[in-house]
């Protein structure tokens, strides 16, 4: 204790035992010793602060051996692995290649960092305030002392950007996408209350097909409709595939289509990547649509995410298009193979029911996972 002293990092529950009365059955130490140290590490690094008070060695060995873990409150992603490693109980501590798996995925999901803040201006040292004084533990939970919050300038320079961004953008969207009061509609001409829809006819002989008229209320305003219908061609190297049920979606050339299956699921496979769409199958509950929900606790094609030990998820979406919540999001896990797969997850509530488009592949082909979901998920339409 002389020599080490109150550092947290040293004096995992089972160190801390035989010099602590109330701690008789303490473990032997071993590897899972170890990985107390890399969960103090980790707590400190993104916390700023051990997880324990480390004003005196007797202090922080009660607490270890005494109370519950610390909560990693502020740790994000990184909260159950800090958290796991930090049980009082080695046994029940994750094991090296369990921990290992863990963070590798933590590692590729991760953002790519914001390359503004390389280029931020150093501040000048002030001799005044140096030496910085070391902050000691604050206990978090029933323990927890109140902070001051912390106001990173650049922080706020970089929110007021993104706010200004999001703001122009839609501005522009709205000038460019948005259909002005008094203007026609593309593809044809606004109707005149003379003008009413009329019974469609056969086209007349050496003419193309003719154009279906939209359905309309009695009060003669066009119904909505599960998605927008248009023309678009097909993006390079995809074919616009109608599909025997009832829906259309781009994919990509050579990929073969399977039948559908017992869950409702119909299957464009090459390879080892796969393009999931599910055309209306599971009922939106009590009429109230909750696709966030739905995606998180209860869609069945993401059931292998949620059984998995070594999974993360993250970057759910939610963009309201007319009437449609659209839901997005972005999932990694390990399958009964051993293998890291990589999903992309659609899911829009069409006609009382929920649709999903979804792709998968491995971990380490993210790029082209993302790009035939972006050119799926943009071309889908539900004609039931």
């Amino acid at each position: 204790m002389a020599v080490v002293g109150a550092v947290t990092e040293r004096w995992a529950p089972e160190q801390a035992g035989p010099v602590h009365g109330h701690w008789q059955l303490a473990a032997p130490v071993g590897p899972a010793t170890d990985l107390w140290a890399l969960g103090a590490l980790l707590y400190r690094a993104v916390q700023g602060h051990a997880p324990y008070p480390e004003d005196s060695v007797a202090e922080l060995v009660e607490m270890v051996c005494a109370e519950a873990p610390a909560f990693a409150e502020e740790c994000g992603p990184l909260r159950p692995v800090v958290e796991s490693l930090l049980r009082q109980d080695p046994t029940e501590r994750p094991d090296f290649e369990e921990l290992r798996g863990w963070l590798r995925s933590l590692v590729r999901s991760a953002p790519e960092p914001d390359g503004d803040f390389g280029v931020l201006p150093m501040p000048e040292p002030d001799p005044a305030r140096l030496p910085l004084p070391r902050r000691r533990g604050e206990l978090h939970g029933r323990h927890r002392n109140p902070a001051a919050p912390r106001k990173p300038r650049a922080l706020g320079r970089t929110l007021l950007v993104g706010v200004l961004a999001v703001l122009a953008g839609a501005v522009a969207y709205a000038m460019l996408f948005m259909p002005r009061s008094g203007e026609p509609q593309a593809g044809g001409q606004q109707p005149t209350a003379a003008q009413s829809p009329k019974p469609s006819a056969p086209a007349p002989s050496g003419s193309g097909p003719a154009r279906p008229e939209p359905s309309r209320t009695p009060a003669g305003t066009p119904e909505s409709k599960p998605a927008p219908q248009t023309d678009a061609p097909a993006p390079q190297g995809f074919t616009v595939q109608q599909d025997p049920a009832h829906f259309s979606i781009a994919v990509p050339d050579g990929w073969e289509r399977q039948t559908i299956n017992e869950a409702g699921q119909v299957r464009y496979v090459q390879g080892q990547f796969t393009l999931i769409v599910v055309p209306g199958r599971d009922q939106v509950e009590g009429g109230n649509p909750d696709p966030v929900g739905y995606q998180k606790d209860k869609e069945p094609e993401l059931a292998p995410y949620r059984n998995s030990t070594w999974a993360s998820g993250g970057d759910v979406k939610s963009t309201k298009v007319g009437q449609q919540l659209r839901v997005t999001g972005r999932y990694t896990w390990i399958d009964a193979a051993g293998r890291s797969l990589f999903a992309r997850n659609f899911v829009v509530a069409l006609g009382g029911k929920y649709h999903i488009v979804m792709v998968t592949g491995p971990e380490d082909n993210q790029d082209k996972v993302t790009d035939v979901f972006e050119k799926a998920t943009a071309s889908y339409k539900s004609g039931g």
